[in-house]
């Protein structure tokens, strides 16, 4: 007799049949006596670099399934980098964390699809694929491009289209130590004149200004003049 899960697992997949030109993803057992290792595919989604290939996934439902995710990794390789270039492991939440009992496989598969036109390089599965997402997009758009023609069958296109852009660098933030207990307005006034903030604070460690305790006031011209004498060498 057929279990509980063995039971949701055939609906689901009748689901998938029934749906498969509507959803674009399919899956299927491996074995039909073998409910619990099953292969998925899906088209790359459209204006992507991974258009016109079909994309390949390995399916382990688990024995606590629904209430835990299936165990899902790309078949075909890919280069992506929420996806192992090596293994082929996924890194996603629908997968993981995210996932709930009302979860399906189709729904799943779904999000893998989607996870092809979204990717995420701020949480990655492979570090050097985000990595040249971020920095070089053109040239991480080529070759996930050339993997798809080489690997999931995509057509050759000389033109690609995609909306990656370089990542811009997060604002460096002051470290306080860095101005010696002096009150950081005081040292950015000779810093907005293009003086380095290391350069500036030991002028002023050099010229004997007072740290009047962290806070801002106004240095007398005499000591304006010995500091900037110091910063343009002059002492």
């Amino acid at each position: 007799m057929a279990t509980t899960r063995e039971r949701r697992i055939a609906k689901e997949l009748a689901d998938i049949h029934n749906d498969k030109d509507n959803s674009g993803v399919y899956a299927n057992p491996v074995d039909p006596s073998d409910l619990t290792h099953l292969k998925g595919t899906f088209p790359g989604p459209p204006d992507t670099p991974y258009a016109g290939g079909t994309y390949k996934i390995d399916i382990v439902i688990p024995d606590m399934y629904p209430f835990k995710s299936p165990i899902m990794k790309f078949d075909t390789k890919i280069w992506h980098p929420n996806v192992s270039s090596v293994t082929g492991a996924i890194c996603l939440d629908t997968l993981g964390s995210g996932w709930s009992p009302v979860g399906t496989i189709k729904m799943a598969l779904i999000s893998l699809r989607m996870l092809l036109e979204s990717p995420n390089p701020k949480d990655p599965q492979d570090a050097e694929v985000a990595k040249m997402m971020m920095e070089r997009p053109n040239e991480f758009a080529a070759k996930a491009h050339d993997w798809a023609v080489k690997y999931a069958g995509a057509p050759r296109r000389e033109t690609l289209t995609h909306n990656y852009q370089t990542a811009v660098p997060p604002p460096v933030k002051d470290d306080p130590s860095r101005y010696k207990g002096y009150n950081k307005d005081l040292i950015d006034r000779f810093v907005n004149m293009g003086f380095d903030v290391d350069a500036v604070v030991e002028a002023f460690i050099y010229v004997g200004i007072d740290r009047n305790g962290g806070e801002d006031y106004e240095l007398e011209e005499a000591y304006m003049g010995d500091i900037t004498a110091r910063l343009l060498g002059e002492q």
